[in-house]
């Protein structure tokens, strides 16, 4: 299975880029996994929101294949237990996709025909974090998805 956490900008905190580093390495064990980067839009404090936002979706949707299966993380989204990602992985090993895509927007969120390729839309939390934050919390839940579909003592209950 492929798996990609496509975010917008670099990780700009040390502590967070060394454990991004590490699950990254952790879930090559386990998956064909990328952290794929979109570079920021040039002169994006010149930009309205609303046009930043256009920007950032057009370099999304560019790196978005119609065979993907898009996952939109979002605070509005659909909460869901690390057992049931771990469920979503397996089910999807089976009626596999070319690759999953969790998707962490810019600080503003995204475009509406974003929300509208998304095949599902994502909360980790109804607390809200930075988008930066955000990729090493969603990287450590897919690394423990993939440790409990293969019964490691990794996830605690």
């Amino acid at each position: 299975m492929k798996v990609t956490l496509l975010v917008i900008g670099k990780t700009d905190t040390d502590y967070l880029r060394s454990g991004i580093d590490i699950y990254c390495k952790r879930l090559s064990h386990y998956c064909s996994f990328s952290l794929d980067i979109v570079q920021d839009v040039k002169n994006a404090g010149n930009l309205s929101k609303t046009d930043l936002i256009e920007r950032e979706s057009e370099l999304i949707l560019k790196r978005i294949d119609s065979r993907d299966y898009l996952i939109l993380l979002d605070e509005r989204g659909k909460s869901m237990s690390s057992k049931k990602l771990a469920e979503f992985f397996q089910k999807h090993a089976v009626n596999s996709p070319e690759r999953v895509v969790f998707l962490i927007g810019g600080a503003f969120g995204v475009h509406g025909d974003i929300r509208n390729r998304a095949n599902s839309v994502l909360s980790l939390s109804e607390m809200t974090f930075s988008h930066q934050m955000i990729r090493l919390f969603m990287l450590e839940q897919i690394y423990r998805a993939f440790t409990i579909t293969r019964n490691e003592n990794y996830h605690n209950e």
